[in-house]
């Protein structure tokens, strides 16, 4: 009778455990992959410790126990480490995934929302933590990269106190944010380093590096934090309510015969200076020297590419977007550097017959110039949206009509400068910065 309760009681513990290590289900699978060494089958579990394995044409989405998602794409490996919910209290939840190599993009589930604290994503180099996210992650075995289709994430390199065996986000000094509101940039952390670097680098995104199928899901949500175009410019109230209230020139009061009439003095309204753009090279550039560092005393910096930045002064007037009419742009200078990703040798290039249009009551813009890079010729462009505080920047580098990430400013003196960086080819990439002045509004 003993023995067989123990039997009992052993038989109901492991499957206990069983159900508690089903981690998710496929959802989807395209080409070779593989789970657990065998092949991926739709509508298969998924358990805690499997190795999700893609070929070359392979895709898996796996659908986690709290509706998140977990997709691999070609030549990747992971790893769902640990799935463990518990939906009565959620600071007993532990959730770990790790990304060997390749690329995945993992959209938290209701789970983790609760319980953002536990959840953990390893790369052999970093961890990973959430604000409660969709993001995606390159890795190989000595580089992350990490972009944020939505909310937020923080990463840390292993080191000191962030060890890969841990659980939950690595807090500390080397952790690093970035959120979507940061399109188009990316935190890139090598093996041995505490901190990531913030760059913006469309060659190096996740998605240009394994782009994800049309069938992929989609958040449905803007990850561009801006205010919507419709809505009113508090700016510009305050503009109009401030002109309301300037003294108004009366019609002369006569005065005695023997005297003069006297015109009322209106004193001057003084007009403070708009905030100043500026931009630098930070990098040495063939036999060119840095301009600038990565931070400018009393200015913000807007954008940064792996050459140039951006700024903005903190004193001065705030541009406030037009409500209506359109505005063209003539390219007054630039500078342009291209780089060979297998070489890494750099040389600078040309740009001609650059054009900038904004359309203030749609808030777009679009963009467009010649490259000549040795003596062969590329048409570079791009389009998006401008904010009401005149930054712009690209909506979509892969749309047909864009193959390059723009960055920049509308100032207060009637011109624009941006950074931009893009592929001339599968191996030549190019970076620079171009500065405008009006041509023509209406």
């Amino acid at each position: 009778m003993l023995r067989q309760f123990v039997f009992t009681a052993v038989a109901a513990l492991f499957a206990g455990q069983a159900l508690a290590a089903e981690a998710g289900k496929i959802i989807f699978v395209a080409g070779s992959a593989q789970v657990a060494g065998k092949a991926a089958q739709l509508n298969s579990a998924v358990q805690e410790g499997d190795l999700l394995h893609t070929g070359a044409d392979g895709y898996v989405y796996v659908k986690t126990l709290d509706n998140g998602l977990f997709i691999l794409r070609p030549n990747t490996e992971a790893r769902i480490v640990s799935y463990h919910i518990d939906a009565a209290n959620p600071a007993n939840t532990r959730i770990k995934l790790e990304l060997l190599s390749g690329v995945a993009r993992s959209q938290s589930g209701e789970a983790v929302k609760l319980a953002r604290q536990n959840f953990r994503f390893n790369t052999p180099v970093a961890a990973i933590g959430v604000r409660g996210t969709d993001f995606t992650v390159f890795t190989d075995k000595d580089t992350s990269r990490v972009a944020v289709v939505s909310g937020a994430i923080t990463i840390s390199g292993f080191s000191g106190g962030c060890r890969a065996d841990g659980a939950g986000p690595c807090e500390g000094a080397a952790a690093r944010e970035l959120s979507a509101a940061q399109k188009g940039q990316l935190l890139q952390i090598q093996r041995g380093q505490s901190a990531a670097q913030l760059m913006s680098s469309p060659s190096l995104l996740p998605d240009v590096v394994s782009p994800p199928r049309p069938d992929e899901p989609s958040t449905g949500k803007s990850s561009s934090g801006s205010v919507g175009a419709n809505e009113p410019s508090l700016d510009a109230k305050k503009n109009l309510s401030l002109q309301a209230q300037l003294p108004q020139v009366n019609t002369v009061t006569p005065t005695p015969p023997l005297v003069e009439p006297v015109t009322p003095v209106v004193p001057p309204v003084e007009v403070p200076a708009p905030q100043v753009v500026s931009w630098g090279r930070w990098a040495a550039l063939a036999d060119k020297a840095p301009t600038a560092g990565l931070s400018k005393d009393g200015a913000t910096r807007v954008a940064l590419t792996e050459s140039y930045v951006l700024f903005r002064s903190d004193s001065g007037a705030p541009y406030v977007l037009p409500e209506r009419g359109n505005a063209g742009f003539a390219l007054a200078s630039s500078e342009a550097v291209v780089r060979d990703s297998v070489t890494q040798a750099r040389s600078m290039a040309t740009l001609s017959n650059g054009q900038l249009n904004v359309d203030f009551g749609k808030a777009a813009f679009t963009t467009s110039f010649d490259v000549l890079d040795q003596s062969v010729s590329y048409k570079m462009a791009s389009f998006g949206s401008v904010t009401k505080d005149g930054q712009f920047s690209s909506s979509n580098q892969y749309n047909a009509a864009s193959n390059m990430m723009v960055n920049g400013l509308l100032s207060g003196d009637g011109g624009a400068t941006y950074l931009f960086e893009g592929l001339l080819n599968p191996r030549r990439v190019i970076s620079g910065v171009t500065v405008w002045t009006p041509t023509a509004a209406k």
